[in-house]
């Protein structure tokens, strides 16, 4: 039942409200036809996609989760872009393509995780000369360490911030009703609940301080 639970959770259902900035940020690149993206820490693919339909390009989804890869898989088949999309199960930091590999490095909420200097010169060396890498995560992490941008290779082009709370009223809110009905309807469900429990406790840390959880979208280009 848990199964028939993750459904009714839909997750990427919630997600999608978040799509408006993913577009915000690529129309802040130059045009590029057909550009070579990579997708750090994709998920199960909701930028992703979203990236492959304004790119017209090839996007390749790297994640270590095989089960939201797997999510991401049948998107793909669904929606007839086998031939531009692709999911691959990769470490996020030790990442097996060759040098100069990617027009666009694209990394929404991966790199705080994996940490911001590590990263960006880890990443560097897979992407073009001159390429973009666009990154989204919370203010208090990543923004307040953009200093070290030109030490690691770019140079910041351009950001912009969510709304302050844009992750509560967007996303955890509404989330939180659909938690609060399958708790209900998952009562006598043991591996339900403990999966309700868990995204019940993370909505309740941004629900005691919504403010703090503020992101932003750095836009970069490699030097």
């Amino acid at each position: 039942m848990s199964e028939e639970m993750l459904i009714e959770l839909d997750l990427d259902h919630f997600r999608k409200v978040f799509n408006k900035y993913t577009i915000k940020a690529f129309r802040k690149l130059p045009k590029l036809e057909k550009p070579r993206i990579l997708d750090i820490g994709c998920g199960s693919g909701v930028p992703t996609i979203e990236l492959a339909k304004l790119s017209d390009g090839e996007v390749i989804g790297i994640d270590i989760d095989q089960e939201s890869l797997d999510r991401l898989s049948r998107k793909i088949e669904q929606k007839g872009l086998t031939n531009r999309v692709k999911a691959i199960k990769c470490s996020l930091i030790d990442i097996k393509f060759p040098d100069n590999s990617f027009d666009i490095i694209w990394a929404e909420g991966s790199i705080t995780s994996l940490g911001v200097e590590k990263s960006l010169r880890g990443w560097n060396r897979i992407l073009k000369p001159k390429g973009f890498m666009v990154i989204h995560d919370e203010i208090k992490h990543f923004f307040k360490k953009r200093d070290k941008v030109a030490s690691c290779g770019y140079k910041m082009i351009e950001h912009f911030s969510l709304p302050e709370e844009a992750w509560w009223e967007e996303y955890y809110s509404p989330l939180e009703i659909r938690v609060k009905e399958l708790y209900k309807k998952y009562s006598n469900d043991p591996a339900a609940l403990e999966v309700l429990n868990i995204h019940q406790t993370e909505i309740d840390i941004v629900k005691a301080s919504p403010k703090s959880f503020q992101s932003v979208f750095c836009i970069m280009q490699k030097l």
